[in-house]
């Protein structure tokens, strides 16, 4: 038994709060299950000073977890000058997932700076804010297109990310923090819409994981993505 009471290859409860930032281009905040992350995406007209020039804009991620968005309060990172190990990780694969799926040239000579700050931790953060960071991004691309500051939409494929983990010998879905530190295998999968795969991060703590064990993991994911799919398409056609 998990300990929400969720089949294996269930979601915890999804939540998508489109525009919670009213300042930002594009905003979103998730909550899945106890995990709540709040995603916005901020238009600057300059590109980074590698990029002038070229013809393509850029899109990039900062992460970052409130002092009591765990059981504990954690100090801040901007207090001991530099983000930790962990941040860095995290925010390259919130930007290199996002960047997976949008038309740079077709974005213009300008970047998208997208924030993820986690006010609640209960696991699987990376994952919900790859998850908002896209609806996040995709909101501000649309407003670029309704101000006629770009033709077309450069979004070119719908993304989400989820968890799934091995406990117990069973592969499940979507892990909670209680769930997730008692892992023998942790994994994060980032998917798009139509079945491409981005990035794939899975550990074995005790032993190797084998193929079968991986190809459940895999499975669970696939439908995952396809849900939160589902409802990223339906938070999209509330969006104000």
């Amino acid at each position: 038994m998990r300990p929400d009471g969720r089949q294996s290859d269930a979601l915890r409860p999804v939540r998508f709060e489109m525009g919670f930032s009213p300042y930002a281009e594009g905003s979103c905040l998730v909550k899945l299950g106890d995990t709540h992350v709040l995603c916005t995406a901020s238009v600057d007209e300059a590109t980074p000073p590698w990029l002038r020039g070229q013809g393509r804009g850029w899109v990039t991620a900062e992460y970052a977890m409130l002092p009591r968005a765990t059981h504990q309060r954690t100090r801040r990172e901007v207090t001991s000058g530099k983000p930790s190990g962990r941040t860095q990780e995290i925010q390259r694969l919130i930007g290199r997932s996002l960047r997976a799926c949008i038309d740079l040239k077709a974005l213009g000579e300008r970047q998208i700076l997208i924030d993820c700050d986690v006010l609640q931790a209960d696991g699987g953060t990376r994952t919900a804010a790859i998850t908002g960071a896209w609806l996040a991004l995709k909101s501000a691309c649309l407003w670029l297109k309704e101000e006629g500051v770009i033709k077309t939409d450069p979004v070119h494929a719908q993304l989400a990310a989820v968890s799934a983990g091995i406990i117990g010998g069973e592969a499940r879905l979507d892990l909670e923090y209680e769930e997730d530190r008692v892992a023998e295998t942790d994994a994060n999968f980032v998917l798009t819409a139509g079945g491409g795969v981005v990035e794939v991060q899975a550990t074995a703590e005790d032993k190797p994981i084998s193929q079968g064990e991986f190809d459940a993991l895999f499975a669970l994911a696939r439908r995952g993505v396809s849900a939160l799919c589902d409802a990223q398409s339906a938070a999209l056609a509330g969006r104000s």
